[in-house]
């Protein structure tokens, strides 16, 4: 897989962190491709539970232990189970101190949340704090919210390849110097592979819907998003 996407151009790709399961398999698989493959940190918030304090807690052990590329994957979800709503903020706001204490990037992930974790970020917002909002999907509204804080891209992957999507229509409206390309595999997958395993070398299809939306060649996407990325994690 880490083959086929060097092939595609893909040279780059970080990984995001889920929780204490996925720490091993992850920094494996960096440590196996270290010129390609980049590790973050983080504790997902669909695995917050009544247990979430321990989980950070070694998350925090490994911030201290080695260098990460971003603490990722870190956010709020209330589509799956709103349980443990207050505990994904108290996860969130941790992880955002735990990023600005280490000068690193943050990766977010929402879903069903924008306005509770938008005001979550404000409230620890500086001029340190610098990241993705990953898997955007949303409005034209959410987007220029993002793009006031300053130190933030949105990601972009697979859906703005879909039929029904209204990302195109928002992306139209958004300069590309504040978006950056990503999967999301092995979700998430872009058409015409949709309801595949995804995987990095998909990225090219996602590249080539951006051009398009934009009016620009694919060659013009990938330098201007590498530059983008390069931006965020190249600290």
């Amino acid at each position: 897989m880490v083959q086929r996407a060097i092939s595609a151009g893909v040279t780059k790709m970080f990984l995001p962190n889920i929780d204490r399961s996925s720490i091993f398999g992850m920094l494996a698989l960096a440590i196996e491709f270290p010129e390609n493959c980049f590790a973050m940190m983080g504790l997902h918030p669909c695995s917050v539970n009544e247990k979430y304090l321990e989980d950070l807690r070694i998350v925090d052990e490994w911030l201290s232990k080695r260098k990460f590329i971003a603490i990722g994957e870190i956010g709020m979800d209330y589509h799956w189970d709103k349980t443990f709503i207050n505990q994904q903020k108290d996860a969130f706001a941790k992880q955002i101190d735990w990023a600005k204490k280490h000068s690193l990037p943050i990766v977010i992930h929402q879903r069903e949340c924008f306005d509770d974790l938008f005001e979550i970020v404000e409230m620890h917002y500086d001029a340190s704090l610098r990241g993705i909002f990953h898997c955007f999907t949303g409005t034209l509204e959410q987007a220029n919210k993002i793009i006031s804080l300053g130190g933030f891209k949105m990601g972009i992957g697979g859906v703005v390849t879909y039929k029904k999507s209204e990302l195109p229509e928002v992306l139209k409206n958004i300069d590309m110097k504040h978006i950056v390309l990503e999967t999301d595999s092995p979700y998430l997958t872009p058409a015409p592979h949709r309801g595949k395993r995804n995987e990095s070398s998909y990225l090219t299809f996602i590249a080539q819907k951006v051009a398009e939306i934009k009016e620009i060649s694919i060659e013009e996407v990938a330098a201007i998003t590498t530059k983008n990325a390069e931006e965020i994690f190249s600290h």
